[in-house]
């Protein structure tokens, strides 16, 4: 299953790698206007999104039309690899680090949170809610770390065309609640 999902990870690379320069900016744009008709945010509600990297879907304009409906914002931290993820507080005006991994996180300042709804970057996704990550199994370990204690909603962001009829399910896969693409908001 291990090549299976190499593979399946190689072509979906390259399917999303393609969509970028088509739809630039405007994707992001239309993922929050697919996704805010059916996301409830109370004041002060934690949302973790992240930063993009190369070519997954921007999640930034929802952010801010979240964080304009009164909720907090974090994005993930990577403390030591194989290990779930943490939260930190984040605003846009921030400065951001390379992180562990190398990706964006805030300052070692800024306060931990517990997100309420997660959203979760990827490579590709089916309706039944499984998600194929870059393989690192940080959003799987962090969403059951996150289930266990308290009540997360977890949102795949995706373009549309990395859809696939069925992945491969594995017994430490976490299943997505919702998934949001530039054409529609799937509620699982």
């Amino acid at each position: 299953m291990t090549a299976e999902k190499g593979d399946l990870r190689r072509q979906l690379r390259q399917t999303r790698k393609a969509l970028q320069p088509v739809w630039g900016g405007r994707a992001g744009m239309r993922l929050m206007g697919q996704a805010l008709p059916h996301l409830t945010v109370q004041d002060g509600a934690v949302v973790a999104g992240y930063w993009p990297i190369g070519s997954e879907m921007d999640p930034r304009p929802l952010m801010m039309a979240l964080q304009d409906k009164g909720a907090r914002l974090a994005l993930p931290v990577v403390t030591a690899v194989g290990e779930a993820m943490v939260f930190r507080a984040f605003d846009f005006t921030d400065q951001l680090a390379p992180g562990l991994m190398g990706t964006p996180e805030p300052a070692t300042g800024k306060p931990f949170l517990t997100p309420d709804i997660l959203l979760v970057p990827l490579l590709g996704f089916d309706r039944q809610g499984l998600r194929l990550g870059q393989g690192g199994g940080f959003y799987d370990r962090t969403l059951e770390s996150l289930r266990a204690r308290h009540k997360v909603t977890a949102i795949g962001i995706a373009f549309a065309a990395q859809e696939v009829s069925t992945l491969p399910f594995l017994a430490h896969d976490q299943k997505l609640d919702a998934i949001v693409t530039e054409q529609g908001y799937i509620q699982i």
